[in-house]
């Protein structure tokens, strides 16, 4: 169980962190770059959990009209270091009690688990641009999204595996030769679900021409053999 000093009357967030002690050590999977490895991987890394109680005050109806008051309440200040690696800790704060081992890791485990999520968001926002999304219909939409998140869930582990058929599929879209011990990864899979967003987009944009113009100029015709536009595709 973790012992503090005391309580600092007023200060910064660093004299906060002067408080802090030792809660826990945790041993997690994340893609990081340790330090004489030339770049990132999914690997082992050893976390070191720092937590201290400290007063927070804070005015209230900032955003709605009334009266100002502020409240003044304690919350629990962790820090989280990644051993052998350059990244800057990571600051949490928390209303939970932070004392235990086991409170520090419950925290820890929290906030993984909600930057996996922020991940997989990050991940398909960038795969799908608005400017070439918003060319297709609903349908095309839904699809897209739809192995969007698939991709996500093979790469931060959410259940899907290369056995899936579409992970598979845009893994090869994307370049991807299968071997041993050598799965997808970020790059190739967005590779691949650029490459199918640049399909759809075209088949949208030529359906739309085919529509409001009727048949193709010849040249283009014949670049196309022969190309029709499918109801479906």
């Amino acid at each position: 169980m973790a012992r503090w000093a005391g309580w600092l009357a007023t200060g910064t967030l660093a004299e906060a962190r002067q408080q802090m002690a030792l809660v826990a050590r945790a041993q997690t999977l994340l893609e990081v770059q340790k330090r004489g490895q030339p770049r990132a991987k999914r690997q082992n890394v050893t976390a070191e959990i720092r937590a201290c109680p400290i007063r927070l005050t804070y005015a209230s109806n900032v955003r709605r009209t009334g009266d100002v008051v502020r409240i003044t309440r304690m919350v629990w200040l962790l820090e989280i270091s990644l051993l052998s690696t350059k990244l800057d800790p990571w600051l949490l704060l928390t209303d939970w009690e932070v004392v235990t081992a086991a409170q520090a890791l419950r925290i820890f485990q929290m906030y993984r688990q909600r930057w996996g999520v922020e991940d997989c968001f990050k991940f398909t926002k960038d795969c799908l641009g608005w400017e070439e999304v918003q060319l297709l219909d609903l349908a095309g939409i839904r699809m897209l999204v739809a192995l969007a998140w698939v991709a996500a869930g093979f790469l931060y582990q959410l259940g899907v595996t290369l056995q899936w058929e579409s992970v598979y599929l845009l893994a090869r879209l994307g370049g991807w030769e299968p071997r041993p011990n050598r799965p997808p990864g970020k790059l190739t899979l967005s590779r691949g679900l650029r490459r199918l967003l640049s399909m759809l987009t075209t088949n949208a944009f030529l359906q739309a021409y085919y529509r409001d113009h009727g048949p193709f100029p010849p040249d283009l015709a014949a670049f196309l053999h022969g190309w029709r536009p499918e109801t479906e595709l």
